[in-house]
């Protein structure tokens, strides 16, 4: 509430006592009729106490006393000085003169009905003319009384706060340049300075940080803590004056700021956003006591409070009007020529000036609901002055608390940050304006953090008439937002010419809820490029998401800022890099890509350290190819995104038939199940093997002599092969080595899948599958067909070939363990004959026969049993 007319007037009284102590230096005086309030102060050591006596003693002066009276007339004050001595008369004009009679006038007019943000200074008239230095000292200080009755009427200082600033000190000169008056501030206290506590230092390049003025956080929160308690405590005793909460949260803090941290917590805690008392939908709550009764204020009350609560306990505290980024604001839109809307505090606090705001700290306006969202952020208290800058723009460039005071229009112009971007430690690296124009249709954005974050953004459309936002949000294809650990990248891509705004969100990685809201950018697009079109990303993030890590991803192999160029033969790997076992699953998109054709498209592998995603692009343009993983011991659970990679595939289309073979598992090529079935050094490391022969081996180790292995060659067209294709493939188990022979009957993309068994299993587990591809056109010959004698340690040195000539005679070489006799049966018997290398071997006619029967008699039984079978060729027949 303002001020009685004669109340400003008492308050100007005591404004004026520092200047006329410098006017009369070397003088004693006695005040006569000094009228000035009667409320307790608090003194500079922080004590309470009375108004000072209404006698004021230079200790520096001589015995000459000096009187005056004050004398009020509306609101004019008259300031009368008797007796002046004769060594102060020389620096008059008037040597003889021994009156001075001084009026201050207030250019407000003194009506109480004065706009608050008026900054029209105070006017000191001599009366005698003949009074040159004492004016030209007044004009010059005319300036300093003006920064003091700033930011309008309605928050001067009380007559305690400026009686407890005041100091009288002897000067050798009474001359003082502007310079000096504006000197920023050093000692511990404001009070010890000779000028007004509440002149805020200029430069910025001395300031301490803002954390060497906190204690430790447990300190403080033990203080928030006490000060919660304690406003609870005080509610239930209907307790509602200012001073007594103030000493009494404030009770046990040790220094300035613990006790300025008590009531910052309560003024968050106890006082609500009157949101309809702003909008005025209501009256304006003012009365500090009417605010804490209710707990409801506008911005005038949470500031207002914090000013008397501060005094109470001995803290200079001043408040600051001007503009805001808060409720109301209309980013792009000038603010000259407008009301300042808003108000906060700055207080004096270890030797320098901060800047709070509790009306922010308490909590948020929800302007589609209209009611307050009661939300306490710690950012606005002592907030540094280069951040506090970008949101609250003071009417007194003073107190932004800059070197070099921004202009309004660089301040529209800032763009607009939260709390929560200086929260995460971010910078904006680009742009540097809030209204960003496309180039070509493309613009960018860079966000650079301390720490892992996880990004986030939404991009809406200006209504091109109304400049509303639209409800619906532009498609995630119009951005390609990439992550680090270092920040983010974001590409716009707006889908057509017209004005945007753009919202950027984070959140620590690892953490769960929603994503805050960090800064907000305007996009103009005067006009767009033709391009090809983009893959639609729910996930938005495109690159390794930010939460990987967390998830056991460490890298991969590309950024994910650029598109990922696919080879000429459409096709790409992407590797993600962990630090512990995982599982993949993963899923392509294109915009002509039918579901069943993408899962053709991939073909994933799982290792220990690596999971592997082999990609067929069968159309040209983009994809997306989004990974999601979980961990590998969980059983069950929940696959997570860990990265979306956009794809472009410049070459034309593929034949279906080129695509990964059908009915492909999670488990392509060695890897985790492989592992654990005691299965390793895998002469093919890869998923895909190619061959140009159209005939391949592939062996491994294998430490577990009870795993029974069994290999099956799949492929889609395999109708079209003269024989099965279990024929195309031919197994061998050693000692410990087993080598899987494969001979594909064309040219085109087989599977082979490798199955193992521990008795007494029934059932053959898929241990891995492999891609294979031959561009041999020449048919391959068949193996021969395997029985079940055949088995471990038996090897097929010769024939190779399943298929045999007829009329022809067909050496045998075969190693069979613990076989007491081996023979080759068609028209008549052949016995082989074992050599030195424990080799059997003989020579075998085919004839007109139609198959050879290889065949032994083992030391376990007498009985022989057929170990392979070898088809002989009718001539007349074609494969």
């Amino acid at each position: 509430m303002y001020r009685p007319l004669q109340q400003k007037s008492k308050h100007y009284i005591n404004l004026l006592l520092p200047t006329i102590l410098e006017l009369t230096e070397g003088m004693s005086f006695t005040p006569a009729k000094a009228q000035t309030d009667q409320q307790p102060i608090t003194t500079e050591n922080g004590e309470r106490g009375r108004q000072p006596e209404e006698t004021v003693t230079d200790l520096n002066s001589d015995s000459h006393q000096q009187n005056f009276d004050f004398k009020i007339e509306k609101d004019v004050i008259k300031y009368k000085l008797q007796n002046v001595p004769d060594s102060q008369q020389t620096s008059m004009k008037d040597e003889n003169s021994t009156n001075v009679c001084l009026t201050i006038k207030s250019h407000r007019g003194g009506s109480p009905s004065v706009e608050q943000n008026d900054p029209k200074p105070l006017s000191i008239i001599p009366i005698q003319e003949n009074v040159v230095s004492h004016k030209v000292l007044l004009e010059n200080y005319e300036e300093k009384l003006c920064e003091e009755q700033r930011p309008s009427t309605k928050r001067q200082l009380s007559a305690e706060s400026a009686a407890k600033s005041v100091s009288v000190r002897k000067r050798s000169t009474v001359k003082k340049s502007q310079e000096e008056i504006v000197k920023p501030l050093s000692a511990a206290s404001p009070g010890t300075q000779s000028g007004r506590p509440y002149l805020p230092a200029v430069s910025t390049s001395q300031r301490k940080p803002r954390k060497l003025l906190f204690s430790s956080r447990d300190v403080f929160n033990k203080v928030d803590t006490f000060s919660i308690q304690k406003g609870r405590e005080l509610r239930e005793q209907e307790v509602f004056d200012a001073q007594k909460i103030a000493r009494a949260v404030t009770e046990g803090g040790r220094n300035d700021v613990e006790k300025l941290r008590a009531i910052w917590i309560w003024l968050c805690q106890n006082i609500e956003y009157d949101l309809e008392g702003y909008l005025g939908l209501s009256q304006k709550i003012c009365s500090s006591d009417e605010v804490i009764r209710t707990g409801k204020g506008v911005c005038s009350g949470y500031s207002g409070l914090c000013v008397e609560m501060c005094r109470e306990v001995g803290i200079v505290c001043v408040e600051v009007s001007g503009y805001s980024k808060g409720v109301g604001y209309q980013a792009g839109h000038s603010l000259a020529g407008k009301p300042s809307d808003h108000e906060w505090n700055a207080v004096f606090v270890g030797g320098q000036w901060w800047l709070l705001d509790a009306c922010w700290g308490a909590g948020t306006v929800d302007m589609k609901s209209k009611t307050f969202v009661k939300r306490y952020d710690d950012f606005y208290f002592l907030t540094e002055p280069s951040e506090f800058i970008n949101s609250h723009f003071p009417d007194d460039q003073t107190w932004q608390l800059l070197t070099t005071p921004i202009s309004m229009e660089d301040f529209e112009s800032r763009p607009l940050k939260t709390s929560a971007f200086y929260h995460f430690g971010l910078t904006l690296s680009q742009p540097k304006q809030y209204n960003t124009i496309t180039d070509d249709g493309e613009a960018n954005v860079s966000v650079s953090s301390s720490r892992p974050l996880t990004f986030s953004y939404e991009m809406r459309q200006r209504d091109p008439q109304t400049g509303a936002l639209k409800q619906e949000e532009v498609d995630s294809s119009c951005g390609l937002l990439s992550v680090t650990r270092q920040g983010m990248k974001l590409r716009l891509l707006p889908p057509e010419p017209g004005a945007y705004e753009v919202k950027l969100f984070a959140r620590r990685e690892g953490e769960s809820g929603a994503l805050r809201w960090i800064c907000s950018l305007e996009l103009e697009c005067p006009s767009i490029q033709k391009r090809q079109a983009l893959p639609d990303n729910p996930y938005l993030n495109w690159g390794i998401a930010a939460g990987a890590s967390a998830l056991g991803v460490k890298g991969c192999n590309f950024t994910g800022e650029e598109a990922v160029e696919v080879d000429e033969g459409g096709e790409c790997k992407v590797i993600l890099h962990t630090s512990r076992p995982l599982m993949m699953v993963c899923e392509l998109m294109h915009h002509e890509l039918e579901v069943n054709t993408a899962k053709r498209c991939l073909a994933s592998q799982i290792t220990a350290e690596q999971l592997v995603c082999n990609v067929m692009c069968p159309y040209k343009g983009f994809y997306r190819l989004s990974i999601f993983v979980q961990d590998y011991d969980s059983g069950s659970g929940t696959f997570q995104n860990a990265g979306n990679y956009l794809l472009h595939c410049q070459s034309p289309g593929l034949n279906p038939n080129a695509l990964y073979p059908p009915d492909l598992g999670l488990w392509c090529g060695p890897g985790l199940r492989t592992q654990e079935s005691g299965l390793s050094h895998f002469s093919h490391t890869g998923a895909i093997v190619n061959t140009h022969q159209g005939r391949c081996n592939i062996t491994f180790q294998s430490a577990s002599p009870e795993l029974q292995i069994h290999a099956v060659l799949c492929a889609e067209l395999h109708e079209q092969a003269h024989f099965p294709l279990s024929r195309y493939v031919l197994l061998t188990f050693t000692d410990t080595k087993v080598t899987v022979s494969v001979c594909m009957p064309r040219a085109g993309i087989y599977r082979l899948g490798i199955y193992g068994r521990k008795p007494p299993q029934q059932d053959y587990m898929s241990l891995c599958d492999f891609i294979i591809r031959s561009v041999c056109d020449k048919p391959g010959d068949p193996f021969p067909c395997v029985y079940s004698a055949w088995g471990r340690g038996c090897v097929l040195l010769e024939p190779r070939t399943g298929v045999l000539a007829p009329q022809s005679s067909v050496s045998f070489r075969v190693r069979v363990p613990g076989a007491q006799r081996v023979c080759v049966v068609g028209e008549k018997r052949t016995d082989l004959k074992m050599n030195k290398s424990r080799v059997w071997e003989g020579e075998a006619v085919t004839g007109n026969a139609t198959q050879l029967k290889l065949a032994a008699v083992t030391k376990e039984s007498n009985d022989m049993h057929v170990l392979m079978t070898f088809d002989v060729l009718n001539l007349k027949n074609e494969l």
